[in-house]
């Protein structure tokens, strides 16, 4: 049987497998659309949370980000699991003890003012549109290669699947489409990462893999072989990073709250029986979500020793077969500059304005083709580092049934966090604008109604964001975990801690902190592109980055206008008694 037909098998009946979770688990009340009921298990919240958060990002981006930037990449190691333990220990419990369903429902509640609640759903619009814009696109790149279609189209189909699934079942059907997700995902990651590692170190786990020496003979370690290399290529060492300590620090820190202050991670605490079992499941995600991410970086520098050598020196006419395939994709480019024929990798853009000018746009390897030569590199060969985990398998020419399986499990991972995006931004609307703030009288069947449509709405933005991202999928991604850390996640923090913080203070916090980094972001990456360089930079803070300062601010405005403000009310103060103090600590420390 051959490939092609392998991956529409496997994609096939992987989607058969979500849509008909979704029909058994159909949403009949709002309390199942929104939170699945309250009564998941822990463990298999667990997984359906590790598959939420492990994005197109993380399965189809972050080890292309590593396999390119190397040292440089491992700001979104460090900071997407350190914000997860973040997340676990110092929001979640908390969070599930207030035991309402939606992040602005505990912001307008602890900040006892509409106008909180409102702003809240402003920022966690701004978060999910602009993250789900990298999960769009994700979907796009891997329908575009492995269905044989247009980006675009590929977007608009997974639109297609997502809008069934997320407005048919909501939270609850949501969340066994996640789990089953889950299993496909990292049974596809792992499954060609044994492959990978075997075949290049003789070593099978890939974790060992890495520091292990590779099988050419020459006794040299997998990282000392890129190391060398790469250098000799022109790039710099893998090993070697070339940021400022300052941007390093504050992009892995932006990550890292930005991940403790995403709506749709933090929900799927509301859906647990108990605040005991939100940190049970916690607990469960991290380890399903380790999984991947201690394979990542083998995957990532596997993934550049095998694509440097069979593509560097080699004869255009000659190029295997993958490169031919992403080549109809407009997702890798070559440009024969010395009319050799053969291609030629070193360091420099291939063509004028890459990868910045790709980044921008959102059109990618389509701009690389028709944009003129850059005469001043002698790189001959533009890569989008979106397709390295995607292309990995055919690179190494594993057997068709892993690049099918590849297929599925990078759909699995963009759909699953799209969905879940998709019923934080219809909650927000159907629940905190109507139910909450506009439209108090709404019946139950009337805020369904509205939830789903909202969700079907949220879906056409999120397609069209995908078809023209601001960046690639981490990049974008990362932006999105900037206004995170920026605008809810003091809210959030001072909300549970602080009995001091007032809503004048929250709110002027909010709109201060989302506004700032809102603001630099657009500038650097939509508005002036060609200045989005160190030396343009606040303090050398990159956009991916400045969610840190906007953080900073945030809290700094917010502490200032409460002093000058009157305080939170008794029953405020006794709401965040009830959240942190367990139950029966009074009666204990009474005797």
């Amino acid at each position: 049987m051959d490939t092609q037909t392998l991956i529409y098998i496997f994609v096939g009946l992987s989607f058969s497998l979500y849509i008909g979770i979704a029909i058994w688990s159909r949403a009949g009340s709002t309390k199942e659309f929104y939170v699945a009921g309250g009564g998941v298990n822990p463990v298999v919240n667990g997984m359906a949370t590790a598959a939420d958060w492990m994005s197109a990002a993380s399965f189809i981006s972050m080890a292309g980000i590593i396999a390119f930037s190397g040292y440089d990449g491992s700001v979104y190691l460090m900071g997407w699991t350190g914000g997860y333990v973040m997340l676990a220990l110092l929001l979640a419990p908390y969070l599930r003890k207030f035991g309402q369903f939606t992040v602005p429902d505990f912001i307008g509640t602890r900040y006892y003012s509409k106008t909180a609640r409102v702003v809240a759903v402003i920022c966690l619009i701004f978060i999910s549109f602009t993250y789900i814009a990298g999960q769009m696109r994700g979907v796009g790149i891997v329908f575009s290669r492995f269905l044989d279609v247009p980006i675009t189209m590929g977007v608009i189909i997974g639109m297609g699947i997502v809008f069934f699934y997320a407005v048919l079942g909501g939270m609850k059907g949501i969340t066994y489409t996640q789990v089953a997700q889950y299993c496909v995902l990292i049974f596809a990651y792992m499954v060609p990462a044994f492959f990978i590692s075997f075949l290049v170190t003789g070593n099978p786990i890939p974790q060992l893999g890495l520091g292990s020496t590779v099988n050419d003979g020459s006794g040299l370690y997998v990282l000392q072989k890129l190391d060398l290399v790469l250098q000799d290529m022109g790039f710099g060492a893998y090993t070697d990073g070339s940021k400022s300590m300052i941007d390093v620090f504050c992009i892995t820190a932006a990550l890292m709250v930005g991940t403790a202050g995403l709506p749709h991670v933090i929900v799927r605490f509301f859906t647990v029986p108990k605040a005991s079992d939100a940190r049970k499941s916690a607990g469960w995600a991290l380890i399903f979500i380790a999984l991947l991410y201690t394979t990542a970086p083998a995957v990532g520098a596997f993934a550049r020793i095998n694509f440097i050598e069979t593509v560097d020196q080699t004869e255009y006419a000659k190029a295997p077969a993958w490169f031919k395939n992403w080549e109809n994709n407009d997702l890798i480019a070559f440009y024969d500059k010395n009319g050799d024929g053969v291609m030629q990798l070193s360091s420099g853009d291939a063509f004028k304005g890459s990868p910045s000018y790709a980044d921008t746009t959102g059109t990618a390897g389509q701009r690389m083709v028709t944009n003129p030569p850059n005469e001043d590199s002698t790189n001959e060969v533009y890569v989008d580092r979106d397709i390295m985990v995607l292309a990995n398998p055919e690179i190494a020419n594993l057997p068709g049934w892993v690049i099918a399986l590849v297929a599925a499990g990078g759909l699995a991972a963009a759909l699953s966090t799209a969905a879940g995006l998709l019923l934080v931004i219809s909650s927000s609307i159907s629940h905190d604008l109507l139910k909450s703030t506009f439209r108090p009288q709404i019946t139950e069947k009337g805020e369904l109604l509205a939830a789903r449509i909202a969700a079907t709405a949220a879906i056409v933005v999120a397609g069209y964001l995908g078809i023209y991202p601001p960046g690639w999928v981490a990049q974008v991604v990362a932006f999105a975990f900037g206004l995170a850390a920026a605008s809810l996640f003091p809210a959030i923090f001072m909300g549970i801690f602080s009995k001091s913080m007032n809503k004048e203070g929250a709110i002027a916090g909010m709109v201060s902190g989302l506004v700032f980094t809102f603001s630099y972001i657009a500038y650097f990456k939509l508005v002036a592109p060609d200045a989005n360089v160190a030396a343009n930079w606040l303090f050398g803070i990159s956009p991916e980055g400045i969610g840190v300062v906007g953080m900073i601010l945030n809290f700094a405005i917010a502490i200032a206008v409460s002093k000058m403000t009157d305080s939170p009310p008794v029953e405020v103060r006794k709401l965040i008694d009830s959240i942190r103090v367990p139950r029966g600590a009074g009666d204990a420390a009474a005797h």
